[in-house]
């Protein structure tokens, strides 16, 4: 690959969800793609929008759960802004999970 081509690198909505995978829920000690927890990933022009949920509303980890999001995301070849968007509509349930994560926790 020439230099040039290396320094116009952009990371896509799958280098994103792959990228996401080291985040962590402290609580349940899986990461937050196979629990379910990424809604939504778009990636434009060097802005990266995580639309993502917690497992209840009370959860108070949201914070840390965006703040290892940004550390994590910031590492990816032209990403200029990270927008992660906590919702709570859909209300997340344990079979959005991957079948990974439900086996881990038990759920097969």
């Amino acid at each position: 690959m020439s230099e040039e081509a290396t320094n116009t690198a952009v990371a896509t909505e799958d280098d994103v969800r792959e990228a996401l995978k080291v985040v962590i829920d402290p609580e349940i000690g899986i990461n937050i793609v196979d629990l379910g927890l990424v809604y939504d990933i778009t990636v434009d022009e060097g802005q990266v929008n995580v639309t993502f949920t917690l497992t209840t509303m009370g959860c108070p980890i949201g914070p840390m759960i965006e703040q290892q999001m940004q550390q994590v995301l910031s590492t990816l070849p032209g990403v200029e802004a990270i927008n992660p968007q906590m919702v709570f509509r859909p209300a997340w349930t344990p079979e959005m999970m991957s079948e990974e994560a439900k086996a881990a926790l038990g759920y097969l």
